[in-house]
């Protein structure tokens, strides 16, 4: 289409020019023209005028790549337009546009610290992109509207290092946080957010009492376990098919002045797996991972628990009971006394490390699973005999068990047994890596997980899902997933990248 067949104010976005509207015939962006562009006006009823907005809408090219890639880098899929928000209502304004026009629409997290340029959905596999449609920059909600004791509110684009540090202020602290803290609160609620709270207090979408949701009608509705309970349900771990969560009323715990953090090591599987339900079912510690990684010779693997006891300064634990019973190697035991803010920021130097190495920026095919505790050592056996160091590069292989009763949040489906385990392989492979083969790798160890009983995490880089896959995945649950999604997204145009019902 010609630019002289637009309105005398618009031409096709391209050029850094604010956004008026939408053409319905070149299904394009419209911009507002130079001053001195031509001034025909035919074609005027094909340009559907962009409602008033606190925000802008944007459509340059360096806008546009950026919210066309992810943390994971092995799928582009970018928007033809970015929303920066300039308030709540804007997310509403722009769904109800947006579905009147057919606009896929999508919200992303943009993760990270730093510029702009920095930032990036966290997501692994293309979840959070919206082909040839409209990005939403979740960070423009970035409020933290509260924090009283024992609660916090906060917008969607507010990170969880944020809402750290603000509870912290105050002697709070949310009860799960994610290993990360640079993600956004309404990122991780919107595919559970998982982190070594999770025996205690299950995923973060468990710590949530309500949220504020547009739905795909652009309808802005508070929802909670007492009203809108459907929509409540839905969207905590719903990976954003029902709604876009734009604010969020969340659990906290009182703070705790230190970390004692305790390192176990295991040549041998059978005894880790043992110990580390022990150790869980005992509460010995507040906060319990683990993770799998080359013994010193470099000839096989080793496991480690990692186990966190949190306390006040004149309150110090018994380091002898924290590891009696238990058949780890004893000679390697370690112990380190720090902050409880020191450690729920551990992350932060690695990851530093990471961008320093030129790592950070790689393909990096992430993958979640949770095994049922009954076939977690068959698992372990065949992935371990599978796995090379390079598939780990610099990354590291999570492992570590859950109580399925914390999970309360029906679209964050789990084993059907008591006990689960969490494998979470979160590579950064060196350069020159295979990523097509880590890729089969990842569809291989999943298809043999759910083989076992297992399920996955919605973040992960799995190739070729099906619809059939989906509805294996939720199950007895599948109906609910459909309903909801024709209830609340009637158009279908919520969150795309995910797959879930194309």
């Amino acid at each position: 289409m010609s630019q002289s067949s637009l309105p005398r104010r618009s031409v096709l976005a391209g050029a850094a020019a604010a956004v008026v509207g939408w053409n319905t015939v070149g299904r394009a962006w419209a911009v507002e023209a130079p001053a001195d562009a031509p001034a025909g006006a035919a074609g005027a009823s094909s340009l559907a005028a962009l409602p008033p907005l606190d925000g802008t809408v944007v459509t340059d090219a360096g806008t546009l790549t950026r919210f066309g890639g992810d943390f994971g880098h092995l799928v582009t899929a970018a928007p033809r337009a970015v929303l920066h928000p300039g308030s709540v209502r804007d997310v509403a304004t722009a769904v109800r546009f947006a579905r009147r026009h057919r606009i896929p629409v999508a919200m992303n997290g943009q993760s990270g610290t730093g510029a702009a340029a920095e930032l990036e959905s966290h997501s692994s596999y293309g979840q959070a992109g919206v082909r040839g449609g409209l990005a939403i920059d979740a960070r423009g909600l970035d409020r933290i509207i509260g924090v009283t004791p024992g609660r916090a509110v906060v917008e969607a684009g507010v990170t969880w290092a944020q809402l750290t540090d603000a509870a912290l202020a105050q002697g709070w602290m949310p009860p799960c946080l994610t290993d990360y803290l640079h993600l956004t609160v309404g990122g991780t609620l919107s595919v559970g957010g998982i982190g070594g709270g999770v025996q205690r207090y299950g995923f973060q979408v468990d710590t949530v009492e309500s949220v504020d949701v547009v739905t795909g009608t652009g309808e802005l509705v508070t929802a909670s376990a007492h009203a809108n309970r459907e929509l409540f349900e839905a969207v905590l771990g719903g990976g954003g098919q029902a709604g876009l969560i734009v604010r969020a009323t969340l659990r906290l715990v009182p703070a705790r002045e230190r970390a004692l953090v305790v390192n176990l090591f295991y040549d041998d599987l059978t005894a880790y797996l043992a110990d580390q339900e022990k150790v869980m079912t005992e509460r010995r510690f507040d906060l319990q991972v683990g993770d799998v990684e080359r013994n010193a010779a470099g000839t096989g693997w080793r496991y480690k628990v990692e186990g966190v006891v949190l306390h006040d300064g004149a309150d110090v634990p018994d380091r002898a009971a924290l590891v009696r019973g238990l058949r780890c190697l004893a000679a390697e035991t370690t112990f380190a006394d720090q902050t409880a803010r020191e450690y729920a920021y551990r992350v932060d130097g690695f990851a530093g490390y990471l961008r320093a190495a030129g790592l950070w920026s790689q393909p990096k095919p992430w993958m979640s699973l949770f095994l049922p505790a009954s076939t977690t050592e068959t698992f372990m056996r065949e992935a371990v005999a599978l796995l090379t160091p390079e598939d780990l590069g610099a990354g590291l292989l999570l492992f570590y068990p859950f109580r399925t009763d914390v999970f309360t949040r029906p679209m964050t489906v789990m084993p059907r047994e008591p006990v689960g385990f969490h494998f979470d392989l979160l590579s950064f492979p060196f350069p020159g890596a295979d990523h097509a083969a880590a890729l089969r790798r990842n569809r291989r160890l999943y298809d043999r997980a759910v083989e076992l009983g297992g399920k996955r995490y919605l973040i992960g880089a799995i190739p070729d899902v099906t619809r059939a896959d989906w509805r294996r995945h939720y199950g007895t649950r599948w109906g609910r997933v459909v309903a909801a999604k024709h209830r609340f997204d009637p158009a279908g145009i919520l969150t795309p990248g995910q797959g879930i019902h194309s």
